[in-house]
């Protein structure tokens, strides 16, 4: 049977943190930004956690 490979698409967008937990970057940050606020751009730039609901899935793709 053949090796079961990682998501290369999923394994290039989220990390796995050291506690277990997946992390993502948020949306919306890369350009066209002079229309939004200095405040809101800088909390573009900051990392998230991905929802509960969908980790189990994101570890499967990344972690296979």
């Amino acid at each position: 049977m053949p090796k079961m490979k990682s998501h290369r698409g999923a394994s290039k967008r989220f990390r796995a943190t050291g506690s277990g937990k997946i992390k993502r970057e948020k949306a919306y940050g890369a350009h066209i930004n002079s229309k939004m606020g200095r405040k809101k751009v800088r909390g573009l730039h900051q990392s998230a956690l991905v929802d509960s609901t969908q980790s189990k899935k994101i570890k499967r793709m990344i972690l296979a």
